[in-house]
């Protein structure tokens, strides 16, 4: 009798393993195809994904409201939607005449590069919509008119012109930079980005502590600026 029970829990034991078994394997098969088949379709997506032209418009309006400002284009390469060169071309322009305190005037006009990378951090790369993360190695080389009429002498008591035309500067720096990129229509993308700007070498010609940078703005050890762009997928 204690044989007969020891043969019907065996039997018993089998046929339930043998059931977990038969449940089990369709589904590990499908989570291997269902594997296999991400693999695949991230094998199929192409290196190059498209080029596309980006206008920032805060520069132009506040070039237009103020005393300075910046005019702006980029282009930038989508690599598997995940990876986008991009390439910043702009050029800065101020004209400030401090009437209350110095009476100096300042101007220069002058283009600006940049060049960086953008990540796209969102977890579905391939969305119309991308959130990312940059970097970017700006650089411009200007010239500043820094000059004052009737400068009044106090040991003598004459007016004298002071001030340099064409005094020749430079800068080199890095910015940090985070934006959002909305699909509207077709081609068609407005996007949001936020920069973190910090100096790295610079050079304020002869009489130093230039004003204005073009393409980096107030000259100051670090500073945000932000932008609002108008893309275009080409």
């Amino acid at each position: 009798m204690t044989q007969r029970r020891l043969h019907i829990s065996a039997f018993t034991s089998t046929l339930i393993f043998s059931l977990l078994w038969l449940v089990a394997m369709p589904t590990a098969t499908h989570a291997q195809q269902k594997k296999k088949m991400a693999v695949e379709e991230k094998d199929t997506i192409p290196l190059f994904r498209g080029l596309a032209l980006s206008f920032d418009l805060v520069g132009p309006a506040t070039l237009a409201l103020s005393d300075r400002g910046e005019i702006e284009g980029a282009l930038r390469v989508n690599l598997r939607d995940k990876w986008f060169p991009i390439v910043e071309i702009g050029v800065g322009r101020a004209n400030r005449n401090d009437d209350e305190v110095t009476h100096l005037t300042y101007k220069t006009t002058a283009p600006y590069f940049r060049v960086g990378m953008d990540w796209n951090i969102m977890k579905n790369k391939h969305a119309s919509n991308r959130l990312y993360a940059g970097f970017r190695y700006a650089f411009t080389a200007y010239k500043v008119d820094i000059t004052r009429a009737n400068l009044p002498d106090p040991v003598w008591g004459y007016t004298s012109d002071f001030g340099e035309t064409g005094m020749s500067c430079s800068m080199h720096w890095l910015e940090g930079v985070f934006g959002i990129d909305a699909k509207i229509y077709g081609p068609l993308h407005l996007g949001w980005a936020v920069r973190y700007k910090r100096r790295l070498m610079h050079s304020d010609g002869n009489l130093g502590g230039t004003w204005y940078v073009p393409g980096f703005g107030i000259n100051d050890k670090d500073g945000f600026a932000a932008n609002f762009n108008v893309i275009i997928d080409i």
